[in-house]
């Protein structure tokens, strides 16, 4: 029963919309994964797609013909965080001529496929529920701009009819 066929109450187009310009406005500044801002940026996240549905899909005046469920999932690749930082760090605090090496540097380290490594983890995601399949429903949505943050940003969003 993990099928929706409802029409959302906001097109899918304007969600992904939504959803993207609340990844950005959380990680735009961010340039790498710190795993201490991974609340606040998923707080961020959430609470500026649930007040976009809200707002969008309430009638002027009215109360929302929906209940929202928002969730942000915020994954590190396994790159470290020296490898995407070495760089500016060097050029900050290290003499011009001077070279940066650490013990996780590794010589083009391939996959089981036996193509370059890319550093990431694997993840898989499901939810299931029991609705009216007519009203309700969810969509997913991967944010492409964490990618060279070196991290992932994954949203699922799910509505109830009232």
């Amino acid at each position: 029963m993990a099928t929706s066929s409802a029409t959302p109450p906001i097109s899918y187009t304007r969600l992904k919309q939504i959803a993207n310009d609340a990844c950005q406005n959380a990680l735009g500044s961010a340039e790498f994964y710190e795993h201490t801002k991974t609340e606040t940026w998923n707080t961020t996240i959430i609470n500026s797609i649930l007040r976009s549905l809200i707002s969008e899909s309430s009638p002027a005046g009215g109360t929302p013909s929906y209940k929202y469920a928002v969730n942000s999932t915020i994954i590190q690749h396994l790159v470290p965080t020296s490898s995407l930082n070495r760089a500016k760090a060097t050029q900050e605090s290290a003499p011009s001529d001077a070279t940066v090496t650490t013990s996780d540097v590794k010589s083009e380290a391939t996959g089981t496929d036996g193509k370059p490594h890319v550093g990431r983890r694997g993840m898989h995601s499901a939810t299931g529920a029991y609705w009216n399949e007519k009203t309700d429903g969810m969509w997913s949505f991967k944010y492409e701009g964490g990618e060279n943050k070196g991290l992932d940003v994954v949203i699922s969003v799910i509505w109830i009819a009232i």
